[in-house]
């Protein structure tokens, strides 16, 4: 897209999108930050899809969110406490875009907890870390809920918007090597293929359960992408990753653009824009 081009509706005018969710959306550890605290990058891809398109945006996600944050939950993050997503939701918005559900089924903190377990310094590290919890395993269907009832939130004050929801890119795909590419085990790598799968599911059925909403197929996309690929979009773990500052177990600078290239061009095909 040339310099200078801008997105508008058919009325004429500029586009506004809004960005929901978690760390996977926020984009922590990809610099510039734009709000460190929320774990949230300038180049996460809603930041990356707003300056393609010359669009207005207004980024609301927040590492570490689960739905409920997103919904109506306030969220405390390493001290700092951030209200509920949607009680800052503008009443102008064209298009939102939605990443999350991970945290409910503690996907990458399950992840992290069995990496950092691998070795016998992690072992003694992770007795100190609020990574495990005592709350039962939602099942699909009651993440599917939550997304339900945030599409139903956002439609009572934006009917019309069109609602995007942006699944996780690929972390473990079919061809990756257990201690090899990752401080895992065959069967923890499965544990977690199988949590991604079920993340998967109720993301289509929250889709088929409201008009106007339509899955963006990262997951999918981003399969020959996971760690130990030849290109990831994703990062994988080690205590270098961590010094540096880096997030183990999330997306990369080359996923976000991939996953911003998704929405583009989605986007592209939605009539009710003009992208020019």
């Amino acid at each position: 897209m040339a310099a200078g081009s801008r997105a508008t509706q058919s009325t004429g005018t500029r586009l506004h999108i809004v960005a929901l969710g978690s760390s996977f959306a926020a984009g922590p550890g990809i610099q510039p930050q734009a709000l460190k605290i929320a774990g949230r990058s300038q180049r996460n891809y809603a930041g990356l899809l707003a300056a393609r398109l010359g669009a207005k945006l207004t980024d609301l996600t927040v590492s570490s969110a689960t739905l409920k944050n997103v919904l109506s939950e306030p969220q405390v993050l390493y001290r700092n406490h951030f209200a509920p997503q949607l009680s800052a939701f503008p009443p102008d918005v064209d298009v939102v875009t939605i990443t999350g559900g991970g945290n409910d089924l503690k996907y990458i903190a399950g992840m992290t907890l069995a990496a950092i377990r691998s070795s016998w310094i992690g072992r003694f590290i992770s007795w100190f870390l609020p990574l495990t919890s005592n709350e039962e395993p939602l099942t699909t269907e009651a993440v599917a809920e939550r997304f339900i009832a945030v599409i139903d939130k956002i439609r009572e004050t934006s009917p019309q918007c069109q609602i995007l929801l942006v699944e996780y890119l690929t972390l473990l795909g079919p061809d990756i090597h257990p201690g090899v590419d990752v401080p895992l085990k065959s069967a923890e790598i499965k544990q977690s293929q199988n949590i991604a799968s079920e993340l998967q599911k109720a993301y289509a059925l929250a889709a088929e359960a409201r008009d106007g909403c339509k899955v963006i197929p990262a997951a999918d996309m981003s399969r020959d992408h996971g760690i130990g690929s030849d290109e990831p979009w994703v990062q994988g773990f080690s205590y270098g990753l961590l010094l540096a500052g880096g997030v183990p177990f999330h997306p990369n600078a080359k996923g976000m653009e991939a996953v911003s290239e998704m929405l583009y061009q989605e986007l592209r095909s939605n009539d009710s824009l003009m992208i020019n």
